[in-house]
């Protein structure tokens, strides 16, 4: 039997690690980046297709999954996994970031969070013990503790009320969790540290979690309006208040060089749905910078998104070709799209992983940005 949960941290490069979690659905290298399932479905884009982009790891969505189709469906139906054709781990979100989203149909207390769904109208409570209820059902391999998220722009006063009982949730949601049968046995869960932008906040919470005891821990609260300068210097001091044995997790980052930056801080994990949403859109991702396919000036180039990219559109389609199919509002265009935006993410994430093992992380960020800016006309 492989192991419930192993992380390994073969090699560091200043703060940055490279090294690996094992688990029993597969290993996952880290550092990882996990494209967004959020509807048992990593948008525009077949599961074999998402694994051959060197994808080890996906992330569902509890909040969409549990208005539709269902958890309890779900379940019935064989779980995540069987459900949509995906073999290797599934992290799901605690359903938390969506809650907040939606505060105007929410309702807050010490139970929990009851809402309004945006499908229906129907009432929900969400609570610790639902939402580790909901990932149980989903057969979520790393688990998310439920928690409070506040805009960064709040006062202290409500950021640390967040947080304290944020904490008080994450206690609840190890409980729910190690009560969980055989699930909580065979799979993980990840505490959330809060606390905005204050480092007293962001070590209480971090030191109220270690207590609690997580198989890793996210850093939360962060890429949701405040930009790159505030959320690095967050990253100066949150990822260092966690243990260094286990994985830290960025939730909900980001643009690439984001992510260089957040991986130079000690990161692990990554997530976020722009590689899928700006594929939709008609934007890929280079190494030269973000580039708009609706742009006339594509329309007769002859050269592929990316001259450095191994992915099928860049190895089969033209810049000129692609441009054809989202100007068309073709659907094929933003499969193309999809899948070169997901393989250069997992391109870089593979390109950091041998940088921090050959100690060479400093030049290669250094490169990295300093190409990709240029690209940006910035």
């Amino acid at each position: 039997m492989s192991p419930r949960f192993a992380f390994t941290i073969a090699a560091t490069d200043g703060r940055a690690r490279t090294g690996s979690i094992r688990m029993q659905r597969g290993t996952i290298r880290t550092p990882a980046f996990m494209p967004v399932g959020t509807a048992a479905t990593v948008k525009a884009m077949k599961p074999a297709d998402v694994a051959a982009s060197g994808a080890d790891i996906i992330l569902g969505n509890t909040y969409h999954l549990m208005l539709r189709p269902g958890a309890e469906r779900v379940a019935r139906l064989g779980g995540l996994h069987a459900f949509m054709g995906w073999e290797r781990p599934i992290l799901t979100d605690s359903g938390g970031y969506q809650v907040m989203s939606l505060a105007d149909l929410t309702k807050r207390s010490e139970e929990g969070v009851s809402f309004k769904s945006h499908l229906d109208g129907t009432r929900h409570l969400l609570s610790p013990e639902r939402s580790i209820e909901i990932q149980r059902l989903l057969g979520s391999n790393i688990v998310m503790a439920f928690d409070e998220l506040v805009p960064t722009t709040s006062t202290r006063e409500v950021q640390a009320a967040a947080m304290e009982r944020s904490m008080r949730w994450a206690k609840r949601s190890r409980a729910a969790f190690d009560a969980g049968g055989d699930h909580g046995a065979n799979n993980a869960i990840f505490g959330i540290q809060q606390g905005a932008l204050d480092e007293g906040l962001r070590k209480a919470s971090a030191d109220a979690l270690v207590d609690i005891g997580f198989d890793g821990y996210a850093v939360g609260g962060l890429a949701v309006g405040e930009g790159q300068e505030a959320m690095f210097g967050c990253l100066d001091f949150a990822p260092a208040q966690l243990p260094t044995d286990q994985p830290r997790y960025l939730m909900g980052v980001g643009k690439p060089d984001d992510i260089v930056g957040a991986v130079e801080r000690g990161i692990d994990m990554f997530d976020c749905v722009m590689p899928t949403r700006s594929g939709r859109t008609g934007q890929a991702f280079t190494r030269d910078g973000p580039i708009n396919l609706r742009n006339a000036r594509f329309a007769e180039d002859q050269g592929p998104l990316d001259a450095e990219c191994a992915c099928p559109a860049c190895t089969t389609w033209s810049r000129a070709y692609i441009h054809h199919l989202v100007r068309s509002g073709e659907i094929l265009g933003a499969m193309l799209m999809t899948e070169h935006n997901i393989w250069f993410y997992e391109c870089l994430m593979a390109d950091l992983r041998r940088a921090i093992a050959a100690q060479e992380l400093t030049p290669f960020a250094n490169a990295f940005r300093a190409r990709y800016k240029r690209g940006k006309g910035e």
